[in-house]
């Protein structure tokens, strides 16, 4: 039997994982990462080295719990509409359902969000025949709020493609802003009650200063770079992204799912490796954060492990910064 995982180790180490997604189903802590699998080619900023077929879904009764791996819950053989790349993965659970959001490139190497179900939280999941009509880029999350209205949040630069969407429709070719003009931010969009279309065209959100200035494309420290998150702490929603070049996770602050959001600071500083990819949720009467790193490879960038730690806020509703080594 495994060893329950302590705080900032590997929660597995039998298999490289990434992009956790953690929530409570059940009264258990459920983590929905992708599988990194062991190869040594090459990388580029294309993301080619990030080569997944499938997910593995973990769980543990608690934090004195060993993770247990469930297996393959679904592979890239039985979602008809993909080619390649099943990057950070989300889930979610309504209408008695288990819902998995993921990112896959279509055949026509254009990023996509599918979905797939289930009955039970560890899968195995059965993916939809099509991609979410309207969907693009990557890094799906799903929040549904008190209302129990679902909003999906998206959208990752340079491999994850959402420069290529500034007009709407994908423009092979397109750059980002200049560095003086505002940062792309992530999509946002509302789903229909059956959770598998859009309600609307999703939107940008806007993430500004305190003084109310959007983020510019150029602040590298503060602008989005892929990988949102949304959470609800005291009636504030937090959107916490990872910032890709400059490698944190940071997070911004609203009274409203769709934003506009203020910038507030920094969540996470630099792990081992380039990429950052987060989750935040509560358990019982504790926060936790979850991330990976590449320690279990010793530093290859495509070959990570999830980790969490307990995550704190101060008493304006401010989150604490960790350092993921000390």
């Amino acid at each position: 039997m495994n060893k329950p995982a302590q705080p900032k180790e590997p929660l597995v180490t039998h298999i490289y994982t990434a992009d956790p997604s953690a929530h409570v189903f059940e009264g258990k802590i459920y983590i929905y990462p992708s599988h990194d699998l062991d190869h040594d080619g090459p990388s580029n900023d294309n993301g080619d080295q990030y080569a997944m077929e499938d997910y593995h879904i973990l769980s543990m009764d608690d934090f004195n719990s060993p993770c247990v791996d469930h297996g393959e819950a679904l592979h890239l053989r039985d979602i008809p509409w993909a080619k390649q790349q099943l990057w950070a993965p989300d889930a979610a659970y309504k209408n008695n359902t288990y819902y998995l959001f993921f990112p896959a490139r279509d055949k026509e190497n254009i990023f996509r969000l599918g979905v797939a179900t289930s009955s039970t939280p560890a899968g195995p999941f059965t993916a939809q025949e099509n991609y979410i009509p309207g969907s693009y880029s990557i890094d799906p999350a799903v929040f549904i709020d008190e209302d129990n209205k679902a909003y999906i949040y998206f959208g990752g630069l340079w491999g994850g493609q959402l420069e290529k969407w500034q007009t709407g429709t994908f423009l092979p070719d397109a750059k980002g802003p200049a560095e003086h003009e505002p940062a792309l931010g992530p999509r946002v969009a509302v789903l229909s009650d059956d959770m598998l279309t859009f309600t609307d065209e999703p939107q940008e959100i806007k993430i500004v200063d305190e003084e109310g200035n959007p983020i510019l494309a150029g602040d590298e420290d503060r602008r989005y770079f892929e990988g949102p998150w949304v959470h609800k702490y005291n009636g504030y929603y937090y959107l916490s992204y990872s910032t890709g070049t400059t490698h944190c996770l940071v997070y911004a602050m609203s009274e409203h799912p769709q934003g506009p959001y203020v910038f507030k600071g920094t969540i996470l500083t630099p792990v081992i490796g380039w990429t950052t990819h987060h989750s935040i949720v509560q358990f019982e009467d504790k926060w936790y954060l979850f991330y990976h790193d590449c320690s279990l490879s010793d530093g290859v960038n495509h070959k990570r492990c999830v980790k969490y730690t307990e995550l704190t806020y101060n008493a304006d509703g401010t989150i604490q910064t960790i350092d993921p080594y000390k």
